[in-house]
């Protein structure tokens, strides 16, 4: 079950990614961040509204592209489990990105008030992926 869960992100990234390349240079160097949050047993709520209220404007601010993000339907993923993709211009960049990120105040004050009764994710997954020759563009 996890290896099909895992696979509909990836081909599903691929195919948004492809369509949001904006020159061919960029397109070598861009970098796609798969990530899997597991969150805390029912946390998964609190965890969704962080990114909706927060994180993905984070992310933005700290030139992070998000492109997608995902729940999955099915049990026992879809009690704790939320996927994303975000878009970087290269993993030097994804790197001082993340650092900003972390050491953001806003980010340090949305955490820890977030956080005040236990973490939200036991786990992160985190993996780059680069665009194959073939991945189709969007229709």
């Amino acid at each position: 079950m996890l290896e099909s869960l895992s696979s509909l992100p990836m081909f599903s990234a691929a195919l948004l990614a492809a369509s949001h390349r904006a020159n061919p240079k960029q397109a070598s160097t861009t970098v796609y961040e798969l990530r899997v949050y597991h969150a805390a047993p029912g946390k998964l709520g609190e965890l969704l509204a962080r990114f909706r209220d927060h994180t993905t404007k984070l992310f933005t601010k700290h030139g992070m592209k998000n492109i997608a993000y995902w729940t999955p339907v099915d049990d026992p993923e879809r009690e704790n489990t939320l996927i994303y993709i975000l878009q970087h211009p290269s993993r030097e960049t994804a790197a001082a990105n993340w650092k900003s990120f972390q050491d953001d105040p806003e980010w340090k004050r949305v955490k820890e008030e977030s956080e005040a009764n236990g973490k939200l994710a036991e786990k992160i997954d985190s993996t780059f992926l680069a665009l194959t020759d073939f991945s189709p563009r969007l229709q």
